[in-house]
């Protein structure tokens, strides 16, 4: 098995395309922010144009469609089409897994390189207490007909005090599903979950857990990938924006370069008449080169809850930028 920090690269890079922010479910860790983000459903149209904006380097960009829901648009599988069209190196739709507007009958398994399915709890119980009533099984359904239609599927497991407990039913769930890939997420204190800071899992626990049990879940030929988050003291910080150039677009033109700092008008470009703005000062750029024993400055500032210190003041461990992944391939 190859176990490997996945480290960043400035010829490749990530777009985080939420086409609307329209939900069907209200998850209790939902980042969505419709004050920040807006409520706007952007036409195909715009999409087009929006990607168009990314398009000159689209074979080095991964792709992935997101929402609120994205299967509510009714557009989406041109917009899928039309990513294909300008050779994105790899387009993934996040899916709650009710797959709306007969999704899976607009495209082939050749236009896509994944579908992504939210899972956040082995049993009903628990997934359907933090993600909505019917989700769970919206789910399995979901799966079972990508897959019956020959579609990749990968799993994203967003891990807090709620769900911790079932993550070790996992590796036998997702070897049933047949699921390709899964992703281990930490959960970000945005959006709704920033009202509850309860929902976060310490650092022994996150340790003591993840890990193990993504190994458990690479041994039955799963790639499995899932944040760094903590660094000893000794560990170099790098934050993925110095070096790689990931973006995360939202419905009212915003654009981040960091996802931690989208409950906040930090942006550091805007989308304007179709084109890239970069914005004045000071924004997210502006902070990103700060050099601070505690690694991750926004984390320092936004979510410093993180962060334990010792007597004298100095840092337990550094806090890793949250796009620094660990990737398992079997």
């Amino acid at each position: 098995m190859q176990n490997q920090t996945v480290a960043f690269s400035k010829n490749s890079s990530n777009l985080f395309f939420h086409i609307l922010t329209k939900c069907n479910l209200s998850c209790s860790h939902c980042y969505i922010n419709k004050k920040q983000h807006g409520d706007r459903t952007l036409s195909i149209e715009t999409i087009r144009d929006w990607l168009g904006l990314f398009s000159q380097k689209a074979a080095q960009t991964n792709l992935v469609l997101l929402g609120g829901e994205p299967t509510l648009h009714p557009d989406l599988h041109l917009a899928v089409k039309e990513a294909g069209h300008l050779k994105f190196k790899s387009i993934t739709i996040d899916t709650n897994g009710f797959l709306f507007h007969d999704i899976l009958e607009k495209i082939i398994p050749d236009d896509l390189d994944f579908l992504s399915f939210s899972l956040d709890g082995a049993t009903q119980d628990t997934n359907d207490l933090i993600r909505g009533k019917g989700s769970y099984d919206a789910v399995f359904s979901g799966i079972q007909k990508a897959r019956e239609k020959g579609f990749s599927c990968s799993m994203i497991y967003t891990v807090s005090d709620k769900n911790i407990h079932e993550l070790d039913q996992m590796p036998t769930l997702v070897k049933k599903l047949g699921i390709d890939r899964f992703f281990i997420q930490v959960i970000g204190m945005r959006g709704e979950s920033s009202k509850s800071r309860a929902l976060q899992v310490s650092k022994d626990l996150w340790l003591k857990t993840i890990p193990e049990i993504a190994e458990k879940i690479a041994d039955q030929g799963i790639i499995v990938t899932y944040p760094k988050v903590f660094l000893s003291n000794d560990d170099q910080f790098q934050c993925a924006a110095n070096v790689a150039k990931n973006y995360f677009v939202f419905p009212n033109g915003r654009v981040y370069q960091c996802p931690i700092c989208e409950d906040f008008p930090l942006h550091s470009h805007e989308i304007r008449d179709n084109k890239l703005v970069a914005m004045p000062q000071i924004n997210e750029m502006d902070l990103f080169k700060l050099d601070i024993p505690e690694g991750c400055v926004m984390n320092k500032m936004i979510q410093p809850g993180n962060l334990a210190y010792e007597k004298d003041g100095r840092p337990r461990h550094k806090i890793a930028c949250c796009m620094l992944k660990q990737e398992l391939i079997p």
